[in-house]
């Protein structure tokens, strides 16, 4: 007997532990509520009292005219487009597609062309102007004072955006005259450190090119002449050669030997073309014997003083 009670309490345990979970499970789903009884609710009903209605709506209805209330009801304006096209036009809106934003907007806005069509006439009739007349100006909100202070300061507002768009541009070329300025000492640093280079190497020995100096009486003479640049002097000093410098090429060269080129030979010395038995037997020559005294000469400092001390006395 004791064992079958044992028994029978462990079952009652285990289910009374099943039904709590269940119950916990249901009540988080929202299947319970909170008390001992549970409360059905009735359904909503949903009453259509359209006699109700349109009582209400004669009661708070106003009996004005049609000039004070301006309401219309009507369909949709003939679709001009689709009827010269050949399409079937029906006044309803049984074939547009709800779906279709383009059907819904046009037949929205041919009702309202329709309704403007319909509504003119009878404004007419009723002599209501429907359009602004060419003589109608709207009232300033503000005065004549308030809009010249807003003049004023918009002016002043102006000018110093104007001073200020100067100023910038005057700093730009600022800084542009200084960056052209030292590309111009940077390009004379650096064709000064070239030729000085060259004369250098021409100094050691190490090269027989005299081009930079004749690039560099290019450059002056294309300065003094206003233009023209280094390559166009070099041209013309290669064209025009000085007829001393040719004399010593033809008779020196560019190195090669140099000593006993000015000995004379049998040649030279039976040569005697060149000679002027005139400009040899001057008496004024540096051969002879001495010759007229030039007469325009200044006296020495000694005999100076002596003429000085003989006009004092």
């Amino acid at each position: 007997m004791a064992g079958d009670s044992m028994a029978e309490s462990t079952s009652d345990s285990e289910r009374s532990d099943l039904s709590d979970s269940e119950l916990q499970e249901a009540y988080s789903k929202g299947l319970l509520k909170p008390g001992l009884n549970v409360v059905e609710e009735a359904g909503k009903q949903v009453v259509n009292n359209v006699v109700g209605l349109k009582q209400c709506l004669e009661d708070f209805k106003k009996n004005l005219k049609w000039v004070e209330r301006l309401d219309m009801t009507n369909g949709p304006a003939t679709d001009i487009i689709a009827k010269a096209e050949g399409k079937c036009v029906g006044e309803d809106n049984s074939n547009i597609d709800p779906e279709d934003d383009f059907q819904r907007e046009m037949y929205f806005y041919r009702q309202a062309q329709g309704t403007a069509l319909d509504a003119l006439p009878r404004l007419q009739q009723l002599k209501i102007a429907t359009k602004r007349p060419d003589d109608y100006f709207a009232e300033m909100a503000k005065s004549d004072q308030h809009m010249q202070k807003i003049r004023v300061k918009m002016i002043s507002k102006q000018t110093s955006i104007e001073k200020s768009e100067k100023a910038k541009q005057l700093r730009a070329l600022r800084k542009y005259g200084k960056k052209v300025q030292v590309e111009v000492i940077q390009k004379r640093q650096k064709e000064k450190k070239a030729m000085m280079t060259a004369v250098k190497k021409y100094q050691k020995g190490l090269s027989d090119k005299l081009d930079f100096l004749e690039g560099d009486k290019a450059s002056l003479q294309g300065k003094k002449e206003g233009g023209g640049g280094a390559a166009v002097g070099s041209a013309q000093q290669k064209k025009k050669i000085n007829a001393k410098r040719k004399f010593k090429n033809e008779k020196f060269g560019f190195g090669g030997r140099k000593k006993g080129l000015k000995w004379n030979t049998k040649e030279s010395y039976d040569d005697v073309s060149s000679f002027k038995a005139k400009i040899a037997h001057a008496k004024n020559n540096h051969f002879g014997r001495g010759g007229k005294k030039n007469a325009n000469k200044r006296p020495g400092k000694r005999n100076r003083q002596k003429m000085k001390n003989r006009s004092q006395k």
